[in-house]
């Protein structure tokens, strides 16, 4: 019982926490969450014991998992189970598991593989990253050797080819989205 509180304890320092770090105000996520300022103020200075119906708006409002405002333990096997397939001499090993969305997948290539390009098309978008050897990539009227640590983006509707650049064998990652989704890569400049 006493881990329970202890557990309760610690929801209203993490909900002042992700309110500031919001940057909103107590009015602000009353009028998102639907419950009063006093309410909001009490469960975040302690003095008010959270429960499942305040704290679900709340989640919902901050857009964390409910586990994360209480803290929860993780829970289960936190292993990925990576189950690799040969799909036409390539060895493609499911990195994500998200059906109809964004799929990360490592692919490789054994060397001497196809080298005659059978351009095909379909809907998505793809990104692909060479982790090691030599990538021939045929994009429309393009025909490109990626090395390690190049990258190559594409809309899968322009027809296109991949394969072995030479003998060796090539290992390479692909982010592919169905839906024609792009990838965005962020980063801070310094």
């Amino acid at each position: 019982m006493a881990d329970f509180e202890q557990v309760l304890n610690t929801v209203g320092p993490r909900l002042r926490a992700l309110r500031k770090q919001n940057r909103s105000t107590l009015a602000e996520l009353s009028e998102a969450t639907g419950i009063s300022v006093s309410t909001l103020s009490r469960l975040e200075s302690g003095s008010r014991k959270p429960s499942l119906e305040l704290l679900l708006p709340l989640a919902r409002a901050h857009r964390v998992p409910l586990d994360d405002l209480v803290g929860a333990p993780q829970t289960g096997d936190p292993r990925v189970h990576l189950r690799p397939r040969v799909h036409h001499g390539m060895t493609v090993v499911p990195l994500s598991q998200n059906p109809g969305g964004m799929q990360a997948f490592k692919l490789i290539l054994a060397g001497g593989g196809r080298t005659e390009p059978e351009p095909r098309t379909h809907e998505g978008h793809d990104w692909l990253y060479v982790l090691n050897g030599r990538l021939r990539v045929v994009l429309g009227e393009h025909d490109i050797v990626l090395r390690a640590g190049e990258v190559v983006e594409f809309d899968t509707r322009v027809p296109h080819w991949f394969g072995n650049a030479d003998s060796r064998p090539v290992e390479f990652l692909s982010l592919f989205g169905p839906q024609g989704e792009r990838i965005h890569v962020r980063a801070r400049s310094r």
